[in-house]
């Protein structure tokens, strides 16, 4: 009896020591644990000890003029009638003619480009609930390119005769813009400096080194359009076409660190 009960002692102590390792071992896993979750938390704030540097924000612009080399023009063809078909077919060789015509002129295939065709039902609303169709409109529009200027004013006038009904937009542009974009890059960032030395200057701090920049670039304003003189229709008085100057804009923003 004495031998039992002391064998049921000894698994008691053993039970024991168990639960108690056990324990330790969680309280290790559990202190691994917290520490994995502090070094994480520890990069999110990497740098949060140090002080924070303090800086400016500048703008600056530039702007260069020229003259634009290529003209955009965006004419269409525009065909009315009762029958969808035979409206199709009537515009079609009209806008036919109109591609002849400009290569004529001169005009590559890369430089005409067709950008909107569209089919319009016309509808009959008087005294009815619901409307009736009584015909169809057909508009095909055409991108021009035109690299020669001095053609632009012939172009316009004599494609009525060709065919054109209606002339939406005609814009001047730069073809190969790259150097006078760098040339109001180089202006906006002068002035931007410029103006950060001053405000240095008002403000009695000093610029310690750059740590920003960021651009927008390519802005183009028009410096004027085209008058268009009586006639463009075909044979009459030829527009007088003006192409004027572009302006390029480049912006920046020059950010400092200051002391």
């Amino acid at each position: 009896m004495f031998k039992f009960c002391e064998q049921k002692q000894h698994k008691t102590i053993f039970s024991i020591l168990g639960i108690i390792v056990v324990c330790l071992f969680l309280v290790l896993i559990v202190s691994g644990i917290v520490g994995i979750i502090s070094k994480i938390k520890e990069s999110h704030y990497i740098g949060a000890n140090t002080p924070y540097a303090q800086t400016i924000s500048v703008q600056g612009q530039g702007k260069v003029y020229a003259k634009p080399d290529i003209a955009i023009i965006d004419m269409s063809v525009v065909t009315e009638g009762r029958n969808i078909k035979d409206v199709q077919d009537k515009n079609t060789k009209k806008m036919n003619t109109v591609i002849d015509f400009l290569k004529g002129f001169g005009i590559e295939d890369k430089d005409i480009k067709t950008i909107n065709y569209n089919i319009y039902p016309r509808y009959n609303y008087e005294n009815r609930i619901i409307p009736e169709i009584i015909g169809y409109e057909i508009s095909q529009t055409l991108e021009l390119k035109v690299r020669n200027l001095e053609k632009v004013g012939d172009i316009l006038d004599k494609s009525v005769g060709a065919g054109i009904n209606q002339v939406s937009s005609l814009r001047f542009w730069i073809d190969k813009d790259e150097d006078l974009k760098e040339q109001a890059r180089k202006l906006a960032i002068e002035d931007a400096k410029q103006k950060a030395k001053k405000l240095a200057s008002n403000l009695e701090i000093k610029l310690v080194k750059l740590v920003g920049f960021s651009e927008d670039s390519g802005v183009y304003y028009p410096v004027s359009a085209y008058k268009e003189a009586a006639g463009m229709g075909g044979g009459g008085t030829t527009p007088d076409i003006q192409t004027g100057e572009n302006k390029i804009i480049i912006n920046v923003s020059l950010i400092y660190e200051i002391d």
